[in-house]
C-alpha cells in the first residue's frame, strides 16, 4: 500500500475561514503531520465542538464529528472507549473549551483519556463576531464589553497542570514546522495530549500575540524548550533561564560570570509540575513565551482502566447474555 501524503488528508470541502486566519496554517500542519504517523486515514477521527476552529472535521478526509458546544471531550472519550485503536483528535477553541466546555475539558485531562486536544487560542470569540472569551486580556474592549473587560483571563496551562494533565505543549500558528513536530509527539504520548496553539484572528483580535510572533521580536521573545537541553534563546542564542531562589530569571551567558552551566536544563518528564507551571506562565516583556513540549509524564490512562475492567467482568461474569440474567433466580410464568 502506498504511503499517504498530505493530499490524502484533504477533503473536497471549500475551506471557509477568513483570509489570513491562522487556522489555515494549523490545518496544513496537521495534514502534513498525519502521514508521518504511518497509519491509514481511516484510523483517524476528528471531533469538534462549536466555533471557527470547529469546522476542522469538514476539511479533513478522515472520520469526524462536528458536535455541540463544549461537549467535544465527551464525544472523543466515547469514540476512544468504543474503538481504542483509533487516533482521536479533538479540535476546540478557547471559548468552546474554557467557557461552556470547561467542566468537560478539565475532566478529560484529569482522567488522562488517550486523545489529542488541539486548543486554538485567539483570545476572542471569532465565530460570533468578536465578544471577549475566557482568555481575553484584561481591559480588552469588545462588542460585548465596550468599556473593557474586568475579568482576569484563564491561563490554559494552569488549568491543564492543575487538572493533572500529563502532556502540555504550546506552539504558534506562524511556525508550521514546529507544529508538525509537536502534533506527531502528541500522538505518540499515551494519555491526554493538550497542545495550545496561539492563533491569530485577523478580524476581531489581530496581533494579540504580536509580542511573541512578530518577526522583529520573536527570537528574543520565544524559547523553544527541548527535553534534556539548556533553556537558551535570543538572537545570539546567549540568553537563558535560571532559578534565583524560587523564581525564574533571564540571564546572559558571558555576563556577570554566567556560564552555560548556570542555565536550567529542561526536564519535561519531571513528575513535580512546579517548574513546568512557571515556564508555561512566562510572557513578554519580562520573559520569553515557552513553546514546545513543556510537560510530558507517564500515568495510567482512563481508557486502559475501563477496558481492563470490562475484560475482567466479562471473564468473571455469572451471566453471558441478557436472557441469562433475566431468567436467573426466581421467575414467574403469567398464564
Amino acid at each position: 500500500m502506498q504511503a499517504p501524503t498530505h493530499k490524502d488528508f484533504s477533503s473536497d470541502q471549500e475551506v471557509r475561514w477568513c483570509p489570513g486566519c491562522g487556522d489555515y496554517a494549523i490545518l496544513r500542519a496537521i495534514q502534513k503531520a498525519l502521514p508521518q504517523l504511518e497509519r491509514k486515514k481511516e484510523d483517524f477521527v476528528f471531533i469538534s465542538g462549536i466555533g471557527c476552529s470547529s469546522r476542522f472535521p469538514y476539511y479533513m478526509n478522515t472520520y469526524g464529528f462536528h458536535t455541540i458546544h463544549g461537549r467535544a471531550p465527551a464525544f472523543a472519550t466515547g469514540v476512544k472507549l468504543a474503538n481504542p485503536n483509533l487516533s482521536v483528535w479533538q479540535i476546540t477553541g478557547d471559548g468552546d473549551a474554557l467557557a461552556i466546555g470547561g467542566n468537560h475539558f478539565i475532566h478529560a485531562l484529569r482522567r488522562n483519556v488517550n486523545i489529542n486536544i488541539l486548543l486554538f487560542n485567539n483570545e476572542i470569540y471569532g465565530l460570533t463576531k468578536g465578544q471577549f472569551s475566557p482568555t481575553s486580556q484584561k481591559g480588552l474592549q469588545t462588542k460585548s464589553n465596550p468599556h473593557g473587560t474586568t475579568d482576569e483571563p484563564f491561563i490554559p496551562s494552569d488549568l491543564a497542570i492543575g487538572a493533572q494533565g500529563t502532556f502540555f505543549a504550546r506552539v504558534v500558528d506562524t511556525n508550521p514546522k514546529l507544529m508538525q513536530e509537536i502534533f506527531t509527539q502528541a500522538e505518540a504520548h499515551k494519555g491526554t495530549s493538550l497542545v495550545e496553539i496561539l492563533q491569530n484572528c485577523v478580524i476581531f483580535n489581530d496581533k494579540t500575540f504580536a509580542d511573541i510572533t512578530a518577526k522583529e521580536v520573536k527570537l528574543d521573545n520565544q524559547i523553544v524548550l527541548e527535553d534534556g537541553k539548556p533553556m537558551l534563546f535570543g538572537k545570539e542564542g546567549n540568553k537563558g533561564l535560571r532559578l534565583n531562589g524560587f523564581k525564574l530569571e533571564v540571564v546572559t551567558v558571558g555576563e556577570d560570570g554566567v556560564t552555560e552551566d548556570n542555565i536550567l536544563v529542561h526536564n519535561a518528564t519531571e513528575q513535580d509540575p512546579t517548574l513546568h507551571a512557571m515556564l508555561a506562565r512566562m510572557r513578554p516583556p519580562a520573559f520569553p513565551a515557552a513553546l514546545g513540549i513543556i510537560r510530558k509524564v507517564k500515568r495510567h490512562t482512563y481508557d486502559e482502566g475501563v477496558i481492563a475492567q470490562i475484560k475482567k467482568e466479562q471473564k468473571d461474569a455469572q451471566f453471558n447474555t441478557v436472557d441469562d440474567l433475566l431468567n436467573a433466580g426466581d421467575t414467574w410464568e403469567i398464564g
